[in-house]
């Protein structure tokens, strides 16, 4: 009796053991260190900026698949991904291209050795650590709504901030993070920042004033469209290039299907938004024309309708989708360590049967 009350006790305190493993976070939650060229956690209320975003105690998962998004925008209580968050309604930020060389509005961070590392802006290193620019348009830009639709976000009406989740909907509460920047009059004359780690690896100021800087064209006018989000229905990102900032535009679809804007050209000559694509658009080639401008740029592509893209994924709902990565990896961690449970189990009744025996 006595032997089965230790055998008893030691399966206790093995699963007890294992219950508290269970509990314990694999890694806490990284940090995120955001700076302008100024050093501040500050973006202008006119022009456009660049943000130096850092990052540091991020869980890097070597050869994982993915990484972690850095997006500018807005969230709400109980934003994050792993929490049940959903784009477009609790979260909300400046579409861009997933490509490596997309307008900086996004970017993307490897895992090391990621199958994905080609599109990525930076890769993490093994500690978790990170660096990315990120263009942010001005303090106000064009999101997607929960219904698709675009929905124009006012940084200074609400806060706003950079937001890290995990890319390819892969879902990672340590690497969720919001990082809260302010509104300001940043090009009027202050001094710039002194402290060393603000201004590592901030971008330059350009020579000239901000007056000099709107009269200044950036090159020829561009048109840039996510060809994988022409879908009827859906929301179209778009970027334009090689303009004059401070000028505001319209874009137009299709003479007039639809439309969106105005938008405020920021500083650098560029801009980000989306324009919504007509629901009952049937399958063909359309042109999206820019307005207000000289040498106004436009751009052919084929659009599919609805009922031939119902397995298509929205350009703005990476977040969303569901990826068993995380929690393939958590099953088989609770297989394994049932299989040693139950060697444990086997070894101590075989060590009592056979005291029994003597």
């Amino acid at each position: 009796m006595v032997r089965m009350v230790r055998v008893m006790s030691a399966i206790a305190l093995f699963c007890a053991t294992f219950a508290f493993l269970g509990t314990v976070p694999a890694q806490a939650a990284g940090r995120v260190s955001v700076v302008n060229e100024f050093g501040s956690a500050k973006i202008d209320g006119t022009y456009s900026t660049t943000l130096t975003v850092s990052g540091s105690g991020f869980q890097s998962i070597k050869g994982g698949h993915g990484g972690v998004y850095v997006w500018f925008g807005t969230v709400s209580a109980g934003w994050q991904p792993s929490k049940g968050g959903v784009s477009g309604q609790d979260y909300r930020y400046v579409p861009d291209s997933e490509e490596a060389n997309n307008q900086g509005f996004q970017r993307y961070v490897a895992f090391p050795g990621s199958d994905t590392a080609s599109s990525a802006a930076a890769t993490m290193d093994a500690n978790g650590s990170w660096r990315v620019k990120l263009a942010v348009p001005g303090p106000t830009f064009q999101a997607v709504g929960r219904n698709g639709a675009a929905v124009t976000v006012d940084c200074r009406k609400v806060q706003c901030g950079v937001i890290t989740v995990g890319a390819h909907g892969v879902k990672n509460a340590n690497n969720e993070t919001f990082s809260p920047v302010s509104v300001d009059d940043l090009y009027k004359a202050q001094p710039a920042a002194t402290d060393p780690d603000e201004l590592a690896g901030a971008v330059p100021p350009e020579p000239g004033t901000p007056a000099e800087k709107a009269k200044r064209k950036a090159g020829n006018p561009k048109l840039e469209v996510d060809r994988t989000s022409a879908v009827a229905g859906r929301v179209l990102p778009f970027t334009v290039t090689g303009l004059v900032s401070g000028q505001q535009i319209t874009v137009v679809f299709a003479d007039g299907r639809a439309a969106a804007g105005p938008f405020l050209v920021g500083e650098t000559g560029q801009l980000a938004g989306v324009i919504t694509l007509p629901a009952e658009l049937p399958a063909g080639t359309y042109e999206l024309r820019v307005f207000g401008v000289d040498k106004a740029p436009s751009v052919k592509f084929a659009v599919r309708a609805a009922d031939d893209a119902t397995d298509a994924r929205p350009a703005a709902a990476h977040t969303d989708e569901k990826d068993d990565t995380v929690e393939t990896w958590g099953k088989i961690f609770t297989g394994f360590a049932a299989a040693l449970l139950l060697l444990a189990l086997a070894r101590l009744l075989l060590i009592a049967r056979s005291r029994r025996a003597k």
